[in-house]
């Protein structure tokens, strides 16, 4: 017989071919050994699979050499994925999957890295470990707890979580709740979830716990917090969607909005890309040093009893509001004591309410806004002083801000005004912030030929009155700061 002129190819596939046939019998001889663990059955099996496949074969789909190896037991292992789907969760949402989850949610944290250097002292490695929600929708009965003893560098991700109608009114579907605080919680991130309290408590409730991702979740039917950050460093809150009901504006139930999108009792964090569309309160913010960024507000409106971010932190508020939407709903700020908001848009008549406690405002800057309303004459900014009023006022500043349908308010003013006299009088209470309470005056008196002597006489009630030794026909040019 003549030699076929592919022979070399055909040995070469007769190889390849007996290759994967070695590593098949491989990984079925290990199976029940090196998938004991329920994290890693079927869903790691066909990975494996096809990574074998994929590596026989180069760009072109042609088979190619490979040099001789094994797969133990334990590399076949070593994988921190762990999908709720191998615990026995319901991902139709229609039996409890309370237990299943919680049993994943163990694992993950069972086996911590040796090496606790990564993370803070105290808070073991998990190694990137991941509770999978595969895709599904999970009814539970209780709170989801991650372990007391804490841990970092963990996600848990990809799906839908419900309350039932017996979840406990007053927790939260996903709870960090550590021990103490020298095991907390680090590096957790919740990403790409739906989470369902169904009028039966909040959504997050995070607890002495440091460096925290929540992304791209939808929180929605909570009656006390969609998310409550209570002590802990750096949580970091984007690209999210929170609202008790849901809606996108013009809601009939609105004036019966309750509870709080987030509620910030800390230090440190950040909300950015985040829009809340139903609460009462959209942001409470009762911790310093914490930072809004393109926040979009359409819970309560203004005018109904809610609060776009209500900063209590009165005394000391360090707080930064920047590039947010507050739509028909406002600020409401006590005593602040170091707060910036600018480059924001206000929308329906809402304002910024300045409320005084113990009469301290200091260090609030409120620049490059945008305010638009109905032409009632609501004003921009507004003084709460019920209780007291303001006696200690220091850098503040109100200017640049572009105002249409609305009043505008502002530690800053400018007027011209002319006359034929020895007196001339600007009053600057309609546009000035705070009454009684012209810091500097800066003028200019505009005569013709004449060269009369001239004094500012009186700066009272936001008014200021300058006089000259001889009647003139002039134009006073004058300019009054709060500062």
């Amino acid at each position: 017989m003549m030699p076929l002129k592919n022979d070399g190819l055909l040995v070469e596939i007769i190889k390849n071919c007996l290759v994967i046939f070695v590593h098949l019998n491989l990984i079925f001889d290990h199976g029940e050994s090196s998938y004991s663990s329920a994290g890693n059955t079927y869903h790691e099996q066909i990975r494996r699979l096809s990574l074998i496949k994929a590596s026989h074969l180069n760009h072109n789909g042609v088979p190619r050499q490979f040099p001789s190896f094994s797969i133990t037991p334990s590399v076949l292992m070593a994988s921190r994925v762990y999908h709720v789907v191998d615990y026995g969760a319901d991902p139709t949402g229609t039996s409890d999957s309370t237990e299943a989850l919680e049993r994943a949610i163990h694992d993950a944290f069972e086996s911590p890295l040796d090496d606790d250097e990564h993370l803070m002292k105290g808070v073991g490695d998990l190694g990137g470990s991941q509770v999978h929600l595969d895709g599904g929708t999970y009814k539970i009965t209780r709170p989801l707890l991650l372990p007391t003893s804490g841990g970092g560098n963990l996600m848990i991700h990809g799906g839908s979580i419900c309350a039932s109608n017996g979840f406990p009114t007053d927790r939260h579907l996903i709870e960090l709740w550590p021990s103490s605080t020298s095991s907390p919680f680090e590096d957790i991130t919740i990403k790409d979830m739906m989470l369902n309290a169904n009028f039966r408590g909040g959504g997050i409730s995070l607890v002495n716990s440091i460096r925290i991702t929540i992304e791209n979740c939808y929180i929605s039917h909570f009656t006390t917090n969609g998310i409550l950050i209570q002590g802990g460093h750096e949580t970091y809150i984007r690209n999210s969607f929170i609202g008790q009901h849901i809606n996108v504006g013009g809601d009939h139930r609105e004036k019966d909005f309750s509870g709080i999108g987030i509620n910030i009792i800390g230090n440190d964090n950040s909300v950015t890309d985040v829009v809340i569309f139903s609460a009462s309160i959209g942001i409470m913010v009762e911790g310093q040093a914490n930072v809004f960024t393109g926040v979009h507000c359409y819970n309560k409106a203004t005018m109904l009893g809610g609060t776009g971010i209500y900063v209590r932190v009165p005394g000391f508020t360090q707080t930064r509001i920047i590039n947010c939407y507050f739509d028909f709903t406002g600020i409401v700020a006590e005593d602040p004591v170091q707060l910036h908001i600018s480059n924001s848009f206000f929308l329906g008549n809402a304002f910024i309410l300045i409320k005084s406690l113990n009469g301290v405002v200091s260090g609030v800057t409120i620049v490059n806004n945008m305010f638009s309303g109905d032409y009632t004459g609501v004003h921009i900014v507004q003084l709460d002083e019920s209780k007291k009023e303001f006696h200690d006022v220091d850098q503040v500043v109100v200017d640049r801000n572009d105002v249409r349908g609305m009043t505008l308010k502002s530690t800053v003013a400018r007027r011209t005004t002319w006359s034929n006299g020895t007196t001339w009088t600007v009053d600057f209470s309609k546009v000035l912030l705070f009454p009684n309470l012209i810091k500097n005056v800066q003028y200019t008196l505009h005569a013709g030929a004449l060269f009369p002597n001239h004094v500012l006489r009186n700066v009272s009630r936001n008014q200021i009155t300058v006089e000259s030794d001889i009647p003139v026909s002039a134009t006073l040019h004058a300019y009054v700061d709060q500062y």
